[in-house]
């Protein structure tokens, strides 16, 4: 038997799931346009995939020290969301970013993700596949091999999404520091890491921002239904809490 709090859990995510399909069906049909408000970050990601490959050069994207077979699955699948769309965008002109990462089980779905892009191409698919680098699975020699991707290779941009810990700073300053410096969009959901975030990269993507990139990178009917999914429920917690407070004050 489920108790009280566990079957009012069950119904809420459950009423969650039916929005988000709802919505998705709804955009899907054309019969609801979903807004979004403006992000530089996702636009800069855009731009510097493009700039790229218009001056030959390679884009790095950091999935970070997570894993997706824990608590950090959620950022790490992120920036997964990501690399599915730079690798569309790459796979047109074949030069394919570099992607690194601590977790060897996130640099097979890395590898899948770029292969997919490619299609039927399958001398192109192995190219990609094999700019794909696990360093290592401790977070700061993780953040050397990536500072020496970072000054070795000839990187245009960073891109730095997923999990990060203090590591992250040591990798963003690398960037930082280069001749020219390296632009930089970076996000990530710890709060004891935004502030390293801010002070390396100037677009960039807050908390629970990073999990909106298949929304606004790809425009995928059921990420943008997730998002109003969200929206929905925020603004019903919110009208509940407030009629509570209202009920509560004339002693009903």
């Amino acid at each position: 038997m489920l108790r009280s709090p566990e079957l009012v859990s069950l119904i809420l995510l459950v009423l969650f799931v039916l929005l988000i399909l709802f919505f998705a069906k709804w955009i899907k049909e054309d019969r609801m346009f979903a807004s979004l408000r403006p992000i530089a970050a996702f636009d800069s990601i855009k731009l510097l995939m493009a700039q790229a490959i218009e001056e030959g050069k390679s884009l790095h994207l950091s999935l970070g020290s997570g894993s997706v077979t824990d608590a950090t699955t959620a950022e790490t699948l992120a920036g997964l969301t990501v690399l599915e769309h730079l690798s569309l965008q790459s796979a047109a002109a074949e030069t394919s970013p570099v992607v690194t990462m601590a977790d060897p089980a996130t640099m097979l779905m890395a590898q899948n993700t770029l292969r997919k892009a490619y299609g039927n191409n399958s001398r192109g698919a192995l190219e990609a596949a094999a700019r794909v680098q696990w360093i290592s699975p401790q977070p700061a020699a993780y953040a050397a091999g990536v500072m020496g991707v970072l000054a070795l290779d000839d990187v245009s941009g960073n891109v730095m999404l997923g999990h990060f810990g203090d590591e992250y700073l040591l990798m963003g300053e690398s960037a930082h520091k280069q001749d020219p410096p390296i632009a930089t969009v970076a996000g990530a959901g710890s709060p004891q890491v935004l502030p390293y975030v801010l002070a390396t990269s100037p677009k960039a993507l807050w908390g629970e921002e990073i999990f909106a990139a298949g929304a606004y990178l790809s425009k995928k009917p059921m990420h943008i239904g997730s998002l109003l999914a969200q929206d929905t429920v925020r603004w019903g917690a919110g009208l509940f809490i407030l009629g509570s407070v209202l009920l509560k004050a004339f002693g009903l």
